[in-house]
């Protein structure tokens, strides 16, 4: 197989499983604590911030670990099949075990959700490693200014097909029965292991290393020194707008499942929503493109202004038809311009230290929103109406004001940009 073949290849099934993955860490997760823990928008916000704590913490040490060793394949491979390990873990959480285990615990679902939360840190760990530090450098180290766009456009799009590939494999199952999540985690547990077995295979080796009279802890402060900041305005200013934009899109995301299915009543919600993630992932892999030949400012603009558009039809409309074109139009919005500050962040990412970067990458991409837009969503969420479940216990209904705080965040965001745009045209 040539390299080129094998690039892509790897590209797509690497960043597809690990969007699997992560559909597991940031939406299955909240809803299978809600199921089986009937878990609060408190304790889903708690689970969020800590796997960005984590994802962060491990991002900054392997990434740095990954630029001093060169070799981003033993990571990312060895780092899929312990995260695949890690999915198993979850089956074993259920109310019969922790009952059978601890029966004098007064509070079963309690001790379920905060076993739930730690597991999420860890496999956040092996997760964060394989594909947060070393499959995003590697990613940056194999393209350069003639495909980056079209290849961002291409990973960008994925975090959505991996909804659709979860979401859809599972679509028949009840959700509300712990075999159901034995089994979805116990498959994709499996994927992902498999996929860091064939890695080794797969990927080649880029052997791009740091600089080799500095020291471990040199590379791991790297991009925290203030002349490295200087130096690189326009990459801190794209990570302040990526920020901004993931704080708008955390805002509702750890809920929209549930406002789909408990607020809105759609049962079938995959049936309409899997046309709209298909439709929004061709326009990304496609609309990658038009960074590489107009630049930055011609792309972001339209994206982002579909994203807002997107908040404002599902913060007023209930209807099926509208709900599927809204949620079209902000997935291509979100999609587009994650795809466009994720090419922004490469292009302006010094060459042959892409992993010295990637901790401030994750500081803005995972641990800033992460811990700042579930908080903002479970405040909105703060007084929503509640239901009875069968065990007497009671869980919240997420509402339409978790999009209206999301277009105010998504506001901040277009500020942001303008000194960016400044800052572009005067470098060019």
């Amino acid at each position: 197989m040539e390299k080129k073949t094998k690039f892509w290849l790897s590209l797509v099934i690497f960043s597809l499983v690990g969007q699997v993955a992560w559909v597991v860490e940031n939406m299955y997760l909240n809803v299978f604590i809600y199921k089986m823990f009937h878990a609060s928008a408190q304790a889903i916000s708690a689970m969020v911030s800590a796997s960005a704590i984590a994802a962060t913490v491990t991002t900054l040490f392997i990434g740095a670990l990954s630029d001093k060793i060169g070799k981003r394949k033993l990571f990312i491979c060895g780092g899929y099949i312990l995260w695949g390990v890690s999915i198993w873990g979850f089956a074993a959480i259920r109310m019969d075990v922790i009952n059978a285990l601890l029966p004098s615990v007064v509070n079963a679902a309690s001790v379920g959700v905060a076993l739930v939360i730690i597991l999420d840190c860890i496999m956040t760990f092996f997760g964060s490693s394989a594909n947060d530090a070393c499959f995003n450098a590697w990613l940056t180290d194999s393209t350069d200014e003639t495909n980056r766009g079209a290849a961002e456009g291409v990973n960008a799009m994925m975090p959505l097909v991996a909804i659709l590939v979860v979401f859809g494999g599972f679509m028949s199952c009840n959700q509300d029965l712990p075999e159901t999540w034995t089994l979805i985690f116990g498959v994709i547990g499996s994927v992902v292991l498999l996929l860091g077995i064939a890695g080794f295979f797969l990927i080649d080796d880029t052997g791009v290393k740091a600089e080799e009279n500095r020291s471990y802890l040199g590379n791991l402060l790297y991009g925290f020194r203030p002349s490295v900041i200087k130096e690189n305005v326009s990459l801190y200013l794209t990570l302040a707008v990526l920020a901004l934009f993931n704080i708008s899109i955390s805002i509702f995301m750890p809920y929209l499942i549930l406002y789909y299915t408990e607020s809105l009543g759609l049962s079938n919600y995959v049936l309409i929503f899997a046309p709209a993630i298909v439709v929004a992932a061709a326009f990304t892999a496609l609309y990658g493109r038009v960074y590489d030949k107009k630049g930055f400012r011609a792309a972001v603009i339209p994206t982002l202004g579909l994203l807002m558009v997107g908040y404002v039809f599902l913060y007023f409309c209930r209807g099926t038809a509208l709900v599927f074109v809204g949620s079209l139009i902000m997935m291509c919005g979100y999609l587009g311009t994650g795809a466009m500050l994720g090419a922004m962040v490469r292009d302006h990412t010094p060459a042959k230290k892409a992993g010295l970067f990637q901790g401030q990458r994750i500081i803005a991409q995972v641990l800033i929103p992460g811990i700042i837009g579930p908080a903002i969503g479970a405040a909105v969420l703060k007084n929503a109406d509640t239901i009875l479940n069968t065990d007497g216990t009671t869980s919240f209904i997420p509402n339409e004001n978790i999009f209206l705080a999301a277009f105010a965040a998504g506001i901040v965001t277009w500020l942001v940009l303008i000194p960016l745009f400044r800052l572009v045209k005067k470098e060019n």
